[in-house]
């Protein structure tokens, strides 16, 4: 759908504005919002809410046709809850609400003219952000790989918003930031969702290539034998099963000042995780293609901050590899030196994200950035914990994680790619003690999340950083089978509210 704008005047009253549908909002008390009464000429609106077609209970809705007074052909109906004082989340059930009603109308454009400015505690460029994902949701198909393509949405394909003239510029914004983060959101869903004998890691280096030439980002992509020179052995040493080769992605929007610090953005690329010798349950393996999704969402996120030429250095990286099983692969019980000098006991080969992450983070701080987030599908532990609605949010406790843990999670609520602060102690550290290497990759079944955090953070201890745990939001099983794009909104939301 293409969004934009209308300004409400005296030229443009919603009876007589040209338009194919007016989307306006009832209350279960049986009240009409402003617009709502606006458009209640003949009294077809009133007249629908005592019939009890329409309960205006948040998400229900009734389309009505040829209002007299009304130049628009339809009027829809949208519940908006109890009050006139939106809940958060019955706002949400609306925008899904009226994607899908658009998206079956015989409609080609329509005006929204809901309150929007009356949600609790969130400001209209909120509101209509939550309609954009709505309708990306909506739009999205997984259908790339099918010789016969799935239906197109059809219906509404523009939609303005009916707005003072003091919210237009906020509003328009608003607009631009949705459409990029669903753009980026789409990108790391259509990564997450490809085969892994498509999305291989040379497949994600050519991806990041792309990204790269339309944005006029700066690209380089390490291969094995620079990984050698750089001593990345416990990276190299998942790398080792298979016969892909391993690719070390780092992109580079030099958006802000010559000399301001980044940011660094780093991302899991498993294209493929069987466990290894370690080898994983075969039921349910097929979706260890999402193992890549970090990686994913860093190129979304990458994606979206080129459309909005974002006024910050950003930066990038991706260790990608698989990890198969074969005479190459890490056995339990092997020693790996990392780059940085330490040494990993390898008791479990299925917990390989954090091997291929600790080298990309000590590679990182050549960058001496102002902040580091990783972002993997780290453990199944993350899962058990938090399910599937919350991401797991690692930092250290002090002043400074602590405003970068609550920032996260702002942005996380604010875009509604929720996350979760899950703890960092030294307690969670001795569970990793080896008796021959200075730690263990695993620290056994107890707070398995936490450990492998843990692990991550003895490597990050010259920079600030956060660890996002994705195992749960990711990807979808079952029927809605799929990748998610999280955490791209969430990410996307911290760094441009950094330019405030």
């Amino acid at each position: 759908m293409d969004f934009s704008i209308k300004t409400a005047d005296k030229k443009n009253t919603l009876p007589t504005i040209r338009t194919d549908c007016i989307a306006v909002g009832i209350y279960e008390n049986s009240s009409l919002s402003s617009a709502a009464k606006a458009l209640d000429t003949g009294k077809a609106i009133t007249a629908a809410l005592k019939s009890g077609d329409i309960s205006g209970k948040a998400g229900s809705s009734l389309l009505l046709h040829n209002i007299k007074g009304v130049n628009a052909p339809r009027v829809l109906l949208v519940g908006l809850g109890k009050n006139e004082i939106i809940a958060e989340k019955d706002f949400a059930v609306v925008s899904r609400t009226l994607a899908q009603a658009f998206s079956s109308l015989g409609a080609k454009n329509a005006l929204i003219a809901l309150p929007l400015e009356n949600i609790k505690d969130r400001p209209v460029e909120w509101a209509i952000s939550s309609i954009l994902f709505a309708a990306g949701e909506k739009a999205y198909r997984s259908d790339v790989m099918k010789s016969k393509k799935e239906d197109a949405v059809t219906g509404v394909r523009k939609v303005a918003f009916y707005l003072p003239g003091t919210k237009a510029t906020a509003a328009r914004s608003a607009i631009a930031r949705a459409q990029a983060i669903t753009k980026g959101v789409n990108l790391a869903k259509d990564l997450g969702n490809l085969p892994a004998n498509v999305c291989t890691p040379t497949y994600l280096g050519e991806q990041a290539k792309k990204l790269a030439a339309t944005y006029k980002f700066n690209v380089q992509i390490l291969d094995r034998k620079q990984l050698q020179s750089l001593k990345m052995n416990s990276f190299l040493s998942v790398a080792r099963g298979s016969d892909e080769p391993p690719k070390f992605i780092v992109l580079r929007h030099n958006g802000g000042k010559a000399k301001e610090a980044p940011v660094v953005l780093v991302g899991k690329g498993l294209t493929f995780d069987s466990g290894g010798i370690s080898l994983k349950p075969g039921a349910g393996m097929d979706e260890m293609k999402y193992d890549m999704c970090g990686a994913a969402s860093v190129l979304g996120t990458f994606a979206a901050i080129g459309e909005m030429k974002l006024r910050q250095n950003v930066i990038g990286v991706i260790p990608s590899c698989e990890n198969m099983p074969s005479g190459h692969a890490n056995k339990p019980g092997d020693i790996v030196t990392s780059m940085s000098g330490q040494t990993i006991e390898i008791l479990n080969t299925d917990a390989e994200g954090r091997l291929i992450l600790c080298d990309a983070l000590t590679y990182v701080e050549r960058f001496k950035p102002d902040a580091v987030i990783d972002i993997a599908t780290l453990t199944g532990a993350c899962v058990v914990a938090l399910g599937h609605h919350n991401s797991g949010l690692f930092t250290r406790d002090d002043e400074v994680h602590n405003q970068l843990a609550a920032d996260l999670l702002a942005a996380g609520k604010a875009s509604g790619d929720t996350a979760w602060r899950m703890p960092i102690e030294d307690v969670y550290q001795e569970q990793l003690k080896s008796n021959f290497a200075d730690m263990a990759n695993i620290g056994g079944q107890p707070a398995g999340s936490v450990t492998a955090a843990c692990f991550l953070e003895r490597f990050t201890r010259k920079y600030t950083w956060a660890h996002f745990d994705i195992a749960g939001t990711a990807w979808k099983s079952g029927a809605a089978k799929g990748a998610t794009g999280r955490p791209v909104p969430l990410l996307c939301t911290w760094l441009f509210d950094r330019e405030k």
